[in-house]
């Protein structure tokens, strides 16, 4: 008979028990007194109070600092260069590259990232050393700090480079004008604003209004007559010598900034004033 077979092994009450045989009962939580918890509500409690105090913080630091937000989004404004959030400013930066960039954006829009982000997923399976010091996982530490001076570069260099001024100026450039006007309401209806914008800004199709060398009748000329590459835009057929004056002095007036006005003030007055003196010598000689 082979050795085993048919064989039945059987417990002998002769034989006592092992003393030194470890107890596989999972201990309760009193035998580590301070050092374990229950998750409810002890823990539980714990990280909800942290969670409350950091969303009040939050919230003040939002209500103290609101976002600084811009003029509304504008497509004729091809001035404005928009950026993205600042935790994708490495990935607008990159796109810059000459490598990433033109015939070869598949490399900087989803080559470059995709091998980037896939061996950060990669690191636990390419390093699966016990080992918890940094100093003995070289693999997972270097693509850690690679990872992240990449990043921080980047992000640096796109920010740097950006001109944070830029949307500032085109706030500062465009005027406020009088839209409950009747001057505006033929300034829509012409078309004006379609390429001149809403406040007279300017846009991609045309130039703005703003302090315009040109008197009313020069205005009013341009509309029935055209300049350049701009078309006639007024036909005296369809309207009215009146309306087209109201049209040209309100484009006059509501694009003059305060200080042409004052000069053109200053300079009638000073005309006045010469106009008054010689009356005034002609008068004197011809009391003489």
């Amino acid at each position: 008979m082979k050795r085993g077979k048919g064989m039945k092994f059987v417990g002998d009450s002769r034989i006592p028990a092992r003393e030194h045989r470890m107890n596989n009962t999972p201990k309760d939580y009193s035998e580590y007194p301070g050092k374990t918890e229950a998750f409810f509500p002890n823990y539980l409690l714990k990280e909800w109070l942290v969670g409350a105090v950091f969303l009040i913080g939050f919230l003040c630091l939002t209500v103290a600092h609101p976002a600084p937000l811009e003029q509304p989004a504008d497509p004729n404004a091809t001035g404005y260069i928009p950026v993205p959030d600042w935790f994708f400013l490495f990935l607008y930066q990159l796109l810059k590259y000459p490598a990433a960039a033109g015939n070869l954006t598949i490399l900087g829009t989803v080559v470059i990232p995709g091998l980037a982000f896939g061996a950060l997923l990669l690191a636990p399976w390419l390093d699966k050393g016990p080992e918890r010091r940094l100093s003995k996982r070289p693999i997972a530490t270097g693509m850690m700090l690679l990872g992240f001076m990449s990043v921080a570069y980047l992000t640096w260099e796109a920010g740097d480079q950006h001109e944070w001024g830029g949307a500032a100026s085109i706030d500062d450039d465009v005027r406020e004008i009088d839209m409950s006007h009747q001057g505006y309401d033929m300034y829509v209806e012409e078309s004006c604003i379609s390429c001149h914008g809403d406040n007279m800004e300017g846009t991609a199709m045309g130039p703005d209004l703003y302090d315009l060398g040109y008197d009313a009748e020069g205005i009013a000329q341009i509309a029935v007559e055209g300049i350049g590459e701009m078309p006639p835009i007024y036909d005296l057929e369809d309207g009215s010598e009146e309306e087209l004056l109201i049209l040209a002095e309100y484009v006059l007036e509501q694009g003059s900034s305060e200080e042409g006005t004052e000069t053109d003030d200053e300079e009638s007055e000073e005309g006045a004033e010469e106009e008054n003196g010689e009356d005034a010598e002609e008068d004197e000689e011809a009391d003489a």
